[in-house]
């Protein structure tokens, strides 16, 4: 019996992760959070009865506290909460499905309770990779990637030595606006952006990969996840997704994961790593197609990947700046604040008004994060 305690348990990664626990008897949930959807929290509570579920607002704490008084199961609410449950003493992996950089702390906690961690929280690594991976290794936990392109990655690299690794190809489908140009990403509402073609995902990040800027991010992931320098991770749009990523070797071999666009294969591979189970659901049918096609991402038009490559090169802080921008833009755009084109240009100033902050520390990261959303206030 493997013990799991999801954090984001309503959003995307969460729920699919919950379906995976359905099919798999020893699986076994002992701790569930989510930010605000306490109906459906209530419900995954009664269904999976973990030990202790936790809720952003002491106020909706309460009332669940209230609507689940004929369970046993603790609620606790916050920072604190979510710590509280990333330490449970009962779990083998916390799986961190949050969005947002509000995932750092809980996964510093999780990590130094010695429990192994199911990343699917992009902010982690991108804004504290020089602290989470050198954390790991002190405190012997895996840190298993939930990401469909790194958990791709971390497949390919199965049985082989990562001293023989040339490059990572990291792969992006190149989101509803591929092969467009400027100009038209001019007129993008949010409809348009929200169209993915391929991938079912929640809201923030499907505009991140309609932006390429969830491509940005995921390289900063590579490189701390799997130790590669920048330069030797070279991103390459393949818009069907049936190849997720690909690791070439040095002596000029190139090992690719592909299937089908379901994210529940590389949650369910995190899961059990290193076993593979049986996961219901379509196969690739290779009879079946004409040809896999593989195209040079154009920076230009998609300046998020560009800005993330900018952000590496800078270091220390400046990966703060750029995530923390965009989810600034981002809300916006949302909230049909500012245009499509905005979210660049709020990247854009935030990364030229930043004086970096060398190996910052928590506090710092968090300092830099709540500069970001101020400038970003004063200035749209």
């Amino acid at each position: 019996m493997k013990n799991v305690a999801v954090i984001g348990s309503t959003g995307s990664i969460g729920t699919q992760t919950l379906e995976i626990a359905r099919a798999n008897d020893d699986l076994n949930v002992v701790a569930l959070a989510a930010g605000r959807n306490t109906k459906l929290l209530e419900a995954q509570a009664r269904e999976f009865r973990p030990e202790i579920i936790g809720i952003w607002s002491e106020e909706d704490a309460r009332g669940l506290r209230i609507s689940l008084a004929d369970t046993d199961i603790k609620v606790v609410s916050g920072m604190e909460g979510l710590i509280e449950i990333a330490e449970l003493g009962s779990s083998d992996i916390v799986v961190t499905g949050i969005v947002g950089m509000i995932g750092i702390r809980p996964t510093i906690a999780a990590i130094n309770a010695g429990k192994d961690i199911a990343l699917a929280n992009k902010e982690t690594l991108v804004t504290a990779g020089h602290i989470i991976m050198p954390l790991a290794k002190e405190k012997g936990v895996s840190i298993l990637p939930v990401d469909s392109e790194h958990s791709a990655i971390f497949q390919s690299l199965q049985g082989n030595v990562h001293g023989d690794v040339a490059k990572i190809l990291l792969t992006a489908s190149g989101g509803p606006f591929r092969g467009k140009d400027t100009e038209f990403l001019s007129h993008m509402k949010v409809e348009d952006a929200l169209k993915h073609p391929n991938w079912s995902m929640g809201r923030k990040i499907t505009i991140d990969s309609a932006t390429m800027v969830n491509k940005g991010l995921e390289v900063i992931e590579a490189k701390w996840l799997f130790d590669v320098e920048p330069e030797n991770i070279q991103v390459v749009v393949q818009p069907q997704s049936i190849i997720h990523s690909m690791v070439e070797y040095r002596d000029g071999a190139v090992i690719a994961q592909l299937g089908t666009p379901d994210m529940k294969l590389p949650i369910q591979y995190a899961l059990f790593y290193p076993e593979r189970r049986f996961l219901a659901g379509d196969r690739l049918d290779f009879w079946a197609m004409n040809s896999i096609l593989i195209e040079k991402p154009d920076m230009d038009v998609f300046k998020g990947l560009k800005y993330a490559y900018s952000a590496i090169a800078d270091g220390g802080s400046m990966p703060t700046v750029f995530n923390a921008a965009n989810e600034c833009a981002v809300a916006r755009f949302l909230d049909r604040k500012i245009e499509f084109l905005d979210i660049y240009k709020i990247i854009e100033e935030c990364m030229a008004s930043h004086t970096v902050i060398p190996d910052p520390d928590v506090p710092q990261i968090l300092d830099t994060e709540k500069w970001v959303y101020d400038f970003v206030e004063s200035r749209w």
